[in-house]
């Protein structure tokens, strides 16, 4: 059920304080420690921040996916590196769960996921599959009451503080395609599983990412998801609900950025006049703006569409494409009107910059969602 509107704006208007007040403050510190510190994790755990889109009846604000976007609008007013701390209990690594799991792996895990217990994380992409997911190798063999799971996993985020993983394996060799996967809920601490040393990134340092090796490590049958050969379907749902909750992080970060930029100009000086009164300046900022504004229409209108029921995977994909190339023009236009200063660190332009060039990447490429729109829209007419 949709919140009120009175515990609506509440909600918004908490978080919009607590990224202003406590985030943006710290962005400087978290780059260079490539760090979150523990107290603020522990704020984001009191407000709730890990658990809002599980069920309430688990401990989580049960927000429709509207009431998400419009959090994630105001989470991506600061450093991704903080939404990346609740991302994946809130999206890929826990979903899965909510929408697949069992009465007791939710009565177990759930909670957890909601408080901030206990984090989730999503194990799908390998050495050798990507963008194509359907070629996951890494296997599980039944054995008994048990699968004996091998294979490892990259660039799997919040890796190294997972106590559980959403896992896509391979449990029938013989079908190389998406029909042969399986998805399982995985508590981290089972013998066999390796976590490797956080990996070194263009940026959004404060969020790390980590191979995840499985060497024979037997996971209990009852931690399958669904059924065998669901995984592929897991995956896809979750990655829906995923993608429009980047796209809404995007939107957020290019509001910040055109902020930021507009500020900028109304104080810089050139040629005796502010900058902000060159036309070709204006341009920039309109044309900001303006994608800007759309891709906020297209997320909503896509979040609202999925809330009443329908499909969305296409919509998604626009959603998701859009505002994260948009996102990346957006920041680059704003290095353009900080000059010189946008190109040094004493700004934090740069350092958006580079933070947002991985939007293009996960939660699926962009030639991914061209790929997922266009089959979609020919489905649709055929």
């Amino acid at each position: 059920m949709p919140l009120d509107q009175e515990t609506r704006e509440q909600l918004i208007s908490s978080v919009r304080r607590f990224v202003s007040e406590r985030l943006v403050p710290l962005e400087d510190k978290v780059a260079r420690d490539d760090l979150v510190p523990d107290s603020v994790v522990a704020e984001m755990r009191e407000l709730g921040l890990f658990g809002l889109s599980i069920p309430t009846e688990y401990g989580g604000l049960g927000l429709t996916m509207e009431e998400e976007v419009l959090v994630c609008f105001e989470l991506g007013q600061t450093s991704p590196a903080f939404r990346s701390v609740i991302g994946t209990n809130v999206g890929i690594g826990s979903q899965g769960l909510v929408m697949f799991g069992r009465d007791d792996q939710k009565n177990e895990w759930l909670p957890k996921l909601a408080s901030g217990e206990a984090v989730a994380s999503f194990c799908l992409t390998e050495p050798g599959a990507g963008s194509d997911a359907a070629a996951v190798r890494t296997s599980a063999v039944r054995k008994g009451d048990h699968y004996v799971v091998n294979g490892t996993k990259r660039f799997i985020t919040n890796a190294n503080r997972a106590a559980v993983f959403t896992l896509m394996a391979r449990t029938d060799p013989q079908n190389k395609g998406a029909g042969g996967i399986s998805a399982f809920f995985v508590p981290s601490n089972l013998k066999g599983i390796t976590i490797g040393k956080p990996e070194r990134k263009m940026g959004q340092q404060g969020a790390h990412i980590c191979d995840v090796v499985f060497e024979d490590c037997h996971v209990p049958a009852q931690c399958l998801l669904g059924q065998e050969g669901q995984g592929f379907r897991v995956a896809m749902q979750v990655l829906d609900r995923g993608r429009l909750h980047i796209s809404g992080v995007c939107v957020g970060v290019s509001e910040r950025l055109i902020r930021d930029a507009a500020k900028y100009a109304l104080e810089r000086e050139q040629f005796g006049q502010k900058i902000a009164e060159f036309q070709l300046i204006q341009a920039m900022l309109a044309d900001s703006k303006t994608e800007s504004y759309a891709a906020r229409c297209m997320v909503l209108d896509a979040a609202k569409k999925r809330d009443a029921g329908e499909s969305v995977t296409m919509e998604a994909a626009c959603a998701k494409y859009y505002a994260s190339e948009m996102v990346g023009r957006v920041a680059d236009r704003a290095v353009q009107i900080f000059g010189g200063a946008g190109y040094v660190t004493d700004y934090g332009v740069e350092r958006f910059y580079r933070d947002v060039r991985i939007f293009r990447i996960y939660e699926g490429t962009s030639q991914v969602q061209q790929l997922v729109i266009a089959r979609n829209l020919l489905k649709s007419l055929g």
